[in-house]
């Protein structure tokens, strides 16, 4: 993993809008209706040659394919594992969010009217049998194609994201959480390798970190115990990978709303550095947590991160403003003071298209100008 050094490389998250026409064939091919899958495999190809392009001419460093075929960064994996079935029709809906929407309810009456604009809804599926991999020919396509797209292209680097085992469905097979966890992470081990056999950073996608640190239905000790499980678990899967080639993004999740029942990042920080990685990406941006990089200061926890990467979220994911080129640097001079400018790349607080959308949170031509201004935040520090 390259670190900034002349000058502060920067990133994202890793999901971008899809172009229009993919997205129509996509809602086809989700709801199992006849699509033309040639055409679909163009399309996506295309699709990952110009997103790439288009991240390096606005100035990001380290690209990705903007996960144009998949229909969402958590749910794509169910297509990959073996050993489930589909569920009742239950929408995934994580516990944090009823706090929120027993607080705002008319606010999230129309928040959550905005995802009928989605390709497919996010239904959880239950595991009936033993989980394996069956992901590897989607696997390969998706490295061909960003392989494919960055000959010629100006990069420092690619990642390509993987979802954490956790989040998209539930255990009706294994004796207990723990072992049904293991045995999906343990199949997911099989993707998380070719990603970093392919000579791309591997990016760890685990908001469901914070969603165990915040579960209203557990007691804080509870919460706490259950998150370092999961890191075990994580890590398990993770084994013997270089952890220079290991990126973990975790946040508060895609609920873009009042957001007043978020925990702080302090409760985040211990379990978050406890998963093996060797950059993490986390929300700044979002108007909770700007403040708490005063964090990063302290001793401990610097002793904890050692010589890892920080990947502050300086552009956020749920607005349309653009942010100030002396702000995005204001912010990442907090992080250079702490830590130091080789342990530093400016990034995104999320994705910004995490599900398949004909209406993603910000408009894909304001994404752009965001990354601009990154870059140019990036270039004033």
């Amino acid at each position: 993993m390259q670190r900034s050094s002349e000058r502060i490389l920067t990133t994202h998250v890793g999901s971008l809008a899809r172009p229009e026409a993919l997205l129509d064939t996509m809602r086809e091919k989700e709801h199992g209706r006849p699509y033309d899958e040639a055409g679909f495999a163009k399309q996506v190809t295309q699709a990952v040659a110009d997103v790439v392009a288009k991240q390096a001419e606005v100035g990001l460093d380290v690209v990705t394919d903007g996960e144009m075929g998949k229909v969402s960064f958590a749910t794509y994996v169910q297509d990959r594992l073996d050993g489930f079935s589909p569920s009742s029709g239950e929408r995934l809906l994580p516990p944090s969010w009823k706090l929120e929407i027993d607080a705002f309810p008319e606010y999230y009456e129309q928040y959550l009217g905005k995802y009928s604009k989605t390709v497919a809804p996010m239904v959880t599926v239950a595991c009936v049998g033993p989980v394996s991999y069956t992901g590897q020919e989607q696997l390969r396509t998706d490295i061909e194609n960003l392989r494919t797209a960055l000959v010629g292209v100006e990069h420092t680097e690619a990642f390509m994201p993987s979802t954490s085992p956790r989040g998209f469905g539930r255990n009706e097979y294994y004796a207990t959480d723990t072992e049904y966890y293991t045995a999906v992470a343990e199949a997911l081990r099989e993707e998380y390798l070719a990603i970093v056999d392919a000579g791309f950073l591997l990016q760890i996608d685990d908001p469901w970190l914070i969603e165990i640190l915040s579960d209203p239905a557990l007691e804080p000790d509870e919460r706490r115990r259950t998150a370092a499980e999961h890191a075990e678990i994580v890590n398990h899967a993770l084994r013997d990978i270089p952890t220079e080639t290991i990126r973990l993004h975790t946040c508060y999740g895609l609920n873009h709303g009042p957001r007043v029942h978020d925990i702080t990042m302090a409760e985040v920080v211990g379990p978050m550095l406890a998963i093996r990685a060797g950059a993490y990406s986390f929300e700044v941006a979002n108007p909770r947590h700007s403040h708490e990089w005063t964090i990063w200061h302290d001793a401990a926890v610097k002793q904890r991160l050692g010589d890892a990467i920080l990947i502050p979220g300086l552009l956020g994911h749920a607005q349309n403003y653009v942010e100030h080129p002396d702000l995005v640097a204001e912010m990442l001079r907090h992080y250079v003071d702490a830590v130091g400018r080789e342990q530093v790349i400016a990034g995104a607080d999320c994705g910004f298209s995490s599900r398949a959308s004909y209406q993603p949170e910000v408009h894909p031509t304001v994404v752009w100008e965001k990354f601009r201004a990154l870059r140019a935040g990036a270039d004033r520090v």
